[in-house]
């Protein structure tokens, strides 16, 4: 692939990729979660937290592509589960990904895989397309979620649905579309004669 041709953005910001170059990207990702994550509302009827993570899980994919989206994301899972106090709430450990947020903690790396996937497929060059890859993956995540929650708390569907669907959907949408507005313009603007 030539890199100037490259849907994926940070190849096009940086067209020569270093291992070290690429390393400090997937880690600062992983960082960037990290950040987001802490900030968190805590709702009173779900015991899941509303956070910045699945917007870093989003532009993780969408900017880095699948390899590094991916590894950043399980460089943030692999910090967490080491002690570091990654997780929402400023804490750490590998019980936290067996938790009530584990099902949406695991699919992170998967769904920053499939949306950098995606994008450099070419989802990034236009606003329709990119919705759409977002929109896939972030219901991924929230699939993924309340299934673990279904399994952990043996609760009815319509339940794990109140408490890890429903009151994510509007926070959802708007994170969805700060990405999916900015990114095309973005990946235009450093090349617009290859789009």
């Amino acid at each position: 692939m030539i890199h100037t041709q490259s849907n994926v953005l940070i190849d096009r910001i940086a067209p020569s990729p270093t291992a070290v170059r690429n390393l400090l990207i997937v880690v600062g990702f992983g960082l960037f979660t990290a950040i987001l994550a802490q900030l968190r509302v805590p709702l009173p009827y779900s015991p899941i937290p509303l956070t910045g993570q699945t917007f870093a899980v989003l532009l993780a994919g969408a900017v880095l592509g699948a390899r590094r989206g991916f590894a950043s994301q399980a460089t943030y899972l692999a910090l967490g589960a080491m002690g570091v106090p990654v997780f929402a709430g400023s804490v750490g450990g590998f019980p936290h990904l067996l938790g009530p947020s584990g099902g949406y903690l695991w699919s992170f790396p998967v769904a920053a895989g499939l949306l950098g996937w995606l994008v450099e497929r070419g989802a990034s060059r236009s606003v329709g397309r990119l919705a759409l890859a977002l929109f896939v993956c972030d219901l991924l995540m929230l699939a993924v979620g309340t299934t673990w929650l279904a399994i952990l708390y043996q609760a009815p569907m319509g339940t794990v649905l109140r408490w890890g669907a429903y009151p994510f959907i509007v926070s959802d949408a708007v994170k969805i579309a700060a990405v999916g507005l900015t990114l095309p313009r973005l990946v235009a603007r450093q090349n617009p004669t290859q789009l």
